[in-house]
């Protein structure tokens, strides 16, 4: 009858509790937006097809290239710090996990204990005997060895939630693995394409320095023919030393080039091997953008940003859970005794506890509000995140295919230019060797021709760096 009671107090007081948390306040959650067009322009047709889908070893054919890709997935610091942050994050799996299981330890312990004669504990022990004629020892020692056990009765979900969390942050992390390996590729990339671009463009200038040598050669024997004078030749002799000044500029941006390789793959300065012909002799790789909806799924910074909405959502319910009593039990098993040779004489030497504690808030809950509403704001911090990454994914893709369109054009009229100016540049020479044609016409004839020269291999690289730019912005690169 007794514990009737008890259990009615004890349902009273949780129902109790339970009513009061149930006033936690209410907060209105943003849902996000990802609102995207069927199609990339007006002129795009709705082709499912993704080069972003594409295996990174089969878009990127060139096998130096590809080689400094293996070395930098092994090397590269950021990525490595990336694979830490996935492992701190499957172990934080681990520990939401254990917190919602019982807790067992051993615990044991020895100590003594002096009473006052008149207090509860030491009036009783006056009067109990162990042996007759013998009270209990004062001071009264204490030894024991005991299984200990604790565990939170998850009634609301608090801690599986803390959990699920934790899941979603830990594909967070491996999403933001995917995303470094997707930016590292890029970067590699693109540099590979500009240290072949200035491959090429120091070719072009000893192939001009040549040249311009063999018309200096030119102008001085037509000056001891008296047909020109000697300011012709200190004029083409400081175009042949501007051109050979050049080279110099380009090696350095080539030893950088070869630097800022290097540190993405994780080592020391070295030459980075390559292929050296020539970079017009590339073909730019064929797109197919696929449909915009298709960046929910490859671009692994917009997956990262909906698995760390998905983990504040479950935040908020957390937090929410504090508002609610908590149930916790808490038991021990063991054996004690006040000399350590009884602790062998069983069962008289066992002990045993089992305990129940139901808590809840009732004043002051200031700091689980402001853990709450915190939550809350993350929430829709997360919600903006995610809606910005869309946006952003969207917008880059629209960019560079709008980019590689403009380029194609450029690089034809650029091309069409050289060879304009290529002409321009035989008909000059020939001109002033009859006598035709000022030598201040060979002179700017030849300095456009080179200009138009390295203008076309900038248009090249910029091509292949749109090609590595769209791969990257359709998600392309990790997989």
């Amino acid at each position: 009858m007794r514990n009737k009671r008890i259990l009615k107090y004890v349902g009273v007081a949780f129902v109790a509790l339970t009513y009061y948390g149930c006033n936690a306040p209410s907060m209105v959650q943003r849902t996000p937006n990802p609102a995207l067009n069927a199609s990339y322009n007006a002129t795009q047709d709705t082709d499912s097809t993704n080069t972003g889908k594409v295996k990174w070893r089969d878009y990127f054919t060139d096998p130096y290239l590809a080689a400094l890709i293996d070395t930098a997935f092994n090397n590269n610091q950021e990525l490595n710090i990336t694979l830490q942050e996935i492992a701190i994050s499957k172990n934080e799996i681990r520990a939401r996990q254990g917190e919602y299981m019982p807790f067992v330890g051993l615990r044991g312990g020895a100590g003594v204990e002096k009473a006052g004669r008149y207090t509860q504990v030491g009036s009783s022990e006056a009067t109990t005997e162990i042996k007759p004629g013998r009270e209990t020892p004062e001071p009264l020692p204490d030894f024991g060895i005991n299984l200990v056990a604790r565990w939170e009765v998850d009634i609301w979900h608090k801690l599986r939630n803390a959990k699920k969390a934790a899941v979603y942050r830990y594909l967070s992390s491996v999403e933001g693995r995917n995303f470094t390996m997707t930016n590292l590729v890029s970067e590699i990339a693109n540099s590979y394409y500009e240290l072949r671009a200035l491959d090429t463009q120091l070719n072009i200038v000893t192939q001009n320095i040549e040249i311009q040598n063999n018309a200096l050669k030119i102008v001085k024997m037509q000056k001891e023919a008296t047909r020109v004078t000697e300011l012709a030749i200190r004029r083409f002799e400081a175009q042949v030393l501007n051109t050979t000044n050049r080279q110099y500029a380009i090696r350095q941006q080539i030893v950088e080039t070869e630097n800022r390789i290097n540190f993405l793959l994780g080592r020391y300065p070295q030459p980075v091997l390559r292929d050296t012909t020539s970079l017009e002799s590339l073909v730019p790789n064929v797109m197919q953008a696929g449909i915009p909806t298709q960046l929910l799924q490859n671009r692994p910074d917009v997956r990262q940003a909906e698995q760390e909405l998905e983990a504040a959502k479950l935040d908020i319910q957390v937090a929410r859970a504090n508002f609610y009593p908590s149930l916790g039990i808490s038991a021990a098993l063991g054996i004690q005794a006040f000399n350590p040779i009884y602790l062998g004489n069983v069962p008289k030497s066992i002990m045993g506890a089992l305990v129940g504690d139901l808590v809840g808030p009732l004043i002051n809950k200031n700091a689980i509000q402001a853990t709450y509403y915190s939550a809350n704001a993350r929430q829709i911090q997360a919600v903006y995140n995610y809606e910005r990454t869309v946006l952003n994914a969207y917008i880059e893709v629209v960019n560079q295919l709008s980019n590689i369109n403009n380029l194609s054009q450029s690089y034809d009229t650029k091309l069409r230019e050289v060879q304009a100016l290529n002409e321009s540049t035989n008909i000059a020479n020939r001109l002033f060797t009859s006598a035709r044609a000022d030598y201040m016409e060979v002179l700017l004839t030849q300095r456009e021709a080179l200009e138009s020269k390295f203008d076309l291999i900038e248009t090249k690289m910029q091509q292949m760096n749109a090609t590595v730019n769209i791969y990257r912005a359709l998600g392309g690169g990790w997989n």
